[in-house]
């Protein structure tokens, strides 16, 4: 016990000691929400990552790989495709834009963009955020508590308590700075351990023949691409269920289309504005696409290794308990202990940069913006650490909510809910203003509200009402696809179609032409 105390109690070292040195670093809230515009393409790279990653890559997809076997690889090719359409279709074009209006937030160059005079984008932006970023972060606080209860034997509630308090010490000095680098520190970890781990748990089992041979035994569809069937409410999977049916086509979409979120999801997008200039973004894509492919892969193969080193009873019939699983027994003690810090690298890594982006929305977009214009950059940059420590507040009451209402929820699902509201709301958005010039301030504004609207419709409203009909098969089939791509698509139908009819907002986009052709080739 005390080798991982001795761990952890160095992780939490290190990361204080960021959140002090960048403390020095920040002047005005140009500093606190984008680290100045001055992070070169590593730091910006292993930022997005482990920020867009969270606790469902060390907990949810680890247990995904035990549960489901190979298929849980369709996850890994929809994050390749959202992480690498977003560095290298969007992200030039959005830092050109973003450093053309010097935007500090996303609301910022939306509405610059969109030559919204209101305000009503920004404050739709905002209180969006405002409402997904603690649900969101509530899910990493819950995973907090099972990340020290598994390991440590701790009191879920107590490990909750003490991982936030870290997170809140060293985010409400440094902001965004302490956040960039201590996500280099954390995905560093993150990528080390899921790289290693796998090679740790294949030699223990004694070499792919016998890992096959056992999943083969267990159930052959373990190894085939449609996996084993569609889990039913409680997250179990019969043994034997697989095939390739309509829903598990539908399932294999809905795994994919995780990767959505990354294509305009701020607390990503606020990385490439952050970046000192638009060459470290070649450097960038490689190393993040490097390090989703190598670190989901690994997150994937010790679910699918560790199926056949451990069977459900040892794992207390919870999927998602395989990664600590694994550490605790067949690594040395102090080695456990950086695989519990590297849990909790996934999970602060996320909460950190949700709210600081939750809090540009409040403090930024809300107060500055919309009602105190000329308020000075010291009094901004003390209301965003008290408007950090509010929502951090939000969050952790949300997180404990979650423990005490249900712990054998799979972790992968919450975290999903959170990280689909802030990408339905935001990617249709996102994606249209770089490409299409016909995007209207009104569009964007109705766009958002309904994939805002779609996350809770699809999850609380239609299956009810589905099954009220006697509709159990097309319910079943909407439950496989789980929420982010029909929110999406709403999304973006609505913005295209208000745009088209909205010919006074078309008429409002003076300069437009010259915006894009800036944004294309980075010259007029």
């Amino acid at each position: 016990m005390i080798w991982k105390l001795i761990a952890i109690a160095l992780y939490a070292s290190v990361l204080l000691v960021i959140g002090f040195l960048a403390s020095r670093k920040m002047h005005d809230i140009r500093d606190y929400f984008a680290s100045g515009k001055k992070l070169g393409f590593f730091n910006v790279a292993f930022s997005a990552r482990a920020t867009g990653e969270s606790a469902w890559l060390l907990i949810g997809l680890t247990g995904m790989g035990y549960a489901m076997g190979v298929k849980a690889f369709w996850v890994v090719l929809g994050e390749m495709i959202g992480v690498g359409g977003a560095w290298l279709l969007m992200s030039r074009r959005f830092k050109r834009l973003s450093d053309r209006y010097d935007s500090i937030t996303v609301p910022d160059y939306l509405e610059s963009r969109l030559r919204d005079s209101g305000h009503w984008l920004r404050l739709i932006a905002a209180g969006s955020l405002l409402i997904f970023v603690p649900i969101y972060a509530g899910a990493q606080v819950f995973a907090t508590g099972d990340a020290f209860n598994s390991f440590l034997g701790w009191d879920h509630i107590v490990g909750a308590a003490v991982g936030f308090a870290v997170v809140m010490l060293y985010i409400t000095q440094g902001g965004f700075t302490a956040v960039a680098w201590s996500d280099v520190f954390q995905g560093s970890l993150m990528f080390l351990g899921l790289v290693s781990l796998p090679i740790v748990i294949l030699l223990e089992v004694g070499g792919i023949t016998n890992v096959t041979e056992t999943l083969r035994a267990a159930d052959p569809h373990l190894l085939s691409l449609h996996g084993p069937g569609v889990a039913g409410e409680d997250g179990v999977i019969a043994p034997g269920s697989g095939g390739w049916t309509t829903g598990t086509i539908f399932s294999i979409v809905g795994l994919a289309a995780i990767g959505i979120g990354f294509w305009g999801s701020p607390q990503v997008f606020v990385r490439y504005i952050s970046m000192k200039n638009e060459k470290q973004i070649a450097p960038g894509a490689t190393t993040a696409l490097i390090w989703t492919l190598l670190a989901d892969s690994g997150a994937v193969l010790v679910g699918v290794f560790g199926r056949a080193y451990f069977t459900p009873e040892q794992l207390g019939g919870d999927h998602e308990a395989i990664l600590p699983t694994a550490a605790l027994e067949m690594l040395p003690a102090f080695f456990a202990g950086i695989f519990i810090a590297m849990v909790l690298s996934a999970i602060m890594s996320t909460i950190d940069s949700l709210l600081v982006v939750a809090s540009s929305a409040g403090v930024r977009d809300y107060w500055q913006k919309t009602r105190h214009p000329d308020m000075p950059d010291a009094t901004l940059v003390k209301l965003s650490r008290k408007m950090t420590v509010v929502l951090s507040l939000i969050a952790f009451g949300i997180g404990l909510g979650l423990l005490l209402r249900d712990r054998e929820k799979p972790l992968f699902w919450i975290i999903i809910f959170g990280w689909s509201g802030i990408a339905a709301t935001f990617c249709p958005t996102m994606i249209l203003s770089l490409f299409w010039k016909g995007l209207t301030s009104l569009g964007a504004k109705c766009a958002m509200v309904a994939g805002f609207l779609g996350v809770p419709f699809f999850s609380f409203v239609v299956p009810p009402l589905l099954k009220g009909a006697g509709q159990d098969e097309i319910a079943g089939y909407l439950s496989s696809l789980d929420v982010l791509l029909p929110s999406f698509l709403i999304g973006f139908v609505v913005a295209v179609v208000v745009s088209l009819i909205d010919t006074k907002g078309r008429a409002q986009l003076e300069g437009i032409d010259e915006d894009f052709e800036y944004a294309r080739t980075g010259q007029g």
